[in-house]
């Protein structure tokens, strides 16, 4: 910042007065240097932030392989309800910007993911601790989701409106990356003791495990509390990188205040979303931790209008008028139109990134074995199984990877056109899905369907990251600038139930033995949004043609 430069007094450290990036000169001169800083801090923060929200789907499987007094339905519990927290904290993450600034906002959030890493950490050495200890900690690691809508909106700030797109496009494209990389480091840095005496003792696995590169054995020392440590690294640079190099601008957060005040008003918020989730989680999970009277196509509305009712109570001075501006989008019916195919594109990428880890591992992991005098099934290790920790990977870094792609093509194409032709792939996809996953469960060699499975499941992570992209170029086309932003917010948040609804219908629809009928209904929800968006963007009198 320089203080001849008359756009960028500084009002403190790290505070902007004045930011002016669509004036050419300034940009150049000024402009570039602070908003790329900003970008390069924000996005391994993020990335940090997706991986801890996700990070159950992979310590699930290595519970079950250490032999953790948990049943499988109830591991499944443990990404449903980070999954469930991660999306409901984006609702009060996407005021954080205004009301508390962008470096204070991405500072203390990024800070606040050290608790729920630590604290995994220790947990996970305790596998006689409780049930709901694990559980309130993957609610706790949703703070990592919710860090996502703030992060989108402090860097469409910095950057004019020629660029926001490639901004936007690096700061959610590289952040999803965090999904891979936790899927890749977390088995790797649990084969070592990286934290020497500081780390705890290792345990031994009872079950075959994995990481990138084959099987590990069962009876391997195996440190599974590296899963949470390993963050801290991360998270510390990142913490303090963003404390000194990123900026809070005066012309987005006018009423900031003072730093201890920004950081009371994000842990308000956040602390008023948990409220929402620990009740609906305690009336969705049976006992004994919960009362088990509702299913999980109940509890996400619920939830998703309990947490906007309590924003809308506790909505104070500046807030009132960023909640009206947000309700206001909700008489508007492309809001709910773009919801669900937002829901098809991104919440498919996100759900299946928690719930196919241990998908492989239940179904792929025992022989099942039918009974013929008794016509039941009966289900023991299989020798022959793939890890889930060598392969859970592949699916995400495709999604994430061709993001950018889906945004390119739909810039020439249309959005609604690519969202139309991803949703049919999708519908074909996971009926196809559903159908290997049948015959692996009802296999004494279900290893046999596994690339099969492996491969349809690419196609889908493949389909649901373009049409991420094609969606993304949807809202901006669809809604006008007063609506595309809380759009944006309102339209991420719901998708990111996805990261609950898979895991939860995926682990229900094991425990019943019929895996193939979560994937078939999935298949029913794509078909409807197909007809959704043709009906809306595509037909002759489409209400907006896109294109």
């Amino acid at each position: 910042m320089s203080a001849n430069n008359p756009a960028v007094r500084p009002a403190g450290p790290a505070e902007i007065v004045e930011w002016q990036p669509e004036d050419e000169r300034f940009w150049n001169a000024t402009g570039r240097r602070i908003a790329y800083r900003n970008l390069w801090i924000s996005i391994p923060a993020l990335l940090c932030g997706f991986a801890i929200w996700l990070m159950w789907g992979i310590i699930s499987v290595q519970m079950l392989n250490l032999g953790f007094p948990f049943t499988k339905d109830e591991l499944f519990t443990l990404t449903a309800i980070s999954g469930l927290s991660g999306a409901t904290m984006r609702i009060p993450s996407s005021f954080f910007i205004r009301l508390a600034g962008g470096r204070n906002t991405i500072f203390l959030t990024t800070a606040m993911l050290l608790s729920p890493a630590i604290g995994t950490g220790i947990a996970l050495q305790h596998p006689e601790w409780p049930l709901w200890v694990f559980q309130m900690l993957a609610l706790w690691s949703g703070v990592g989701g919710g860090n996502f809508a703030s992060s989108m909106s402090n860097i469409s700030t910095f950057f004019p409106k020629r660029l926001q797109g490639t901004a936007l496009g690096l700061n959610a494209g590289l952040g999803n990356f965090g999904v891979t990389t936790m899927q890749i480091l977390i088995p790797l840095l649990m084969t070592m003791g990286v934290f020497g005496a500081f780390g705890g003792e290792p345990m031994t696995l009872v079950k075959d495990s994995g990481w990138l590169f084959g099987k590990i054995p069962a009876g391997t020392p195996t440190f599974v509390q590296n899963a949470g440590f390993a963050w801290v690294l991360g998270l510390v640079p990142i913490s303090i990188a963003a404390w000194f190099g990123m900026n809070n601008l005066r012309t987005v957060s006018p009423e900031t205040g003072s730093t201890l005040g920004a950081f009371g008003k994000i842990t308000w918020l956040y602390t008023l979303a948990f409220i929402p989730s620990i009740v609906g989680i305690y009336l969705y999970l049976p006992a004994p931790t919960g009362l088990g009277v509702i299913n999980a196509w109940v509890l996400m509305p619920l939830d998703i209008a309990a947490a906007l009712l309590v924003m809308k109570l506790a909505a104070f001075g500046s807030m009132k008028a960023n909640v009206a501006k947000q309700f206001a989008i909700f008489s508007n019916k492309h809001t709910w139109s773009m919801t669900a195919l937002y829901v098809v594109t991104f919440g498919s990428f996100i759900g299946f990134s928690m719930a196919l880890p241990l998908s492989i591992t239940v179904i792929f992991g025992e022989k099942h074995l039918l009974d013929a005098a008794t016509g039941a099934w009966t289900h023991v290790k299989n020798p022959n199984a793939p890890s889930a920790l060598t392969y859970a990977w592949i699916g995400p870094f495709v999604g994430a990877a061709v993001r950018p792609l889906g945004g390119w093509i739909s810039d020439k194409l249309g959005g609604s056109i690519v969202t139309q032709f991803i949703s049919l792939v999708l519908v074909v996809a996971s009926a196809a899905a559903g159908y290997v996953m049948f015959l692996a469960y009802h296999s004494a060699t279900p290893e046999q369907y596994f690339f099969v499975f492996m491969a349809i499941f690419v196609v889908l992570f493949l389909a649901s990251g373009i049409g991420n992209g094609s969606t993304f170029r949807s809202v901006g086309f669809i809604f006008d600038r007063e609506q595309a932003g809380p759009a944006l917010g309102w339209t991420s948040a719901v998708a990111g139930y996805g990261s609950f609804i898979a895991p939860a219908v995926i682990g229900q629809q094991i425990k019943a033995g019929t895996p193939e009928y979560a994937m078939y209904g999935f298949a029913a929800f794509y078909a409807v949004c197909l007809v959704v968006n043709w009906w809306f963007y595509l037909r002759k009198n489409a209400y907006i043609k896109n294109p």
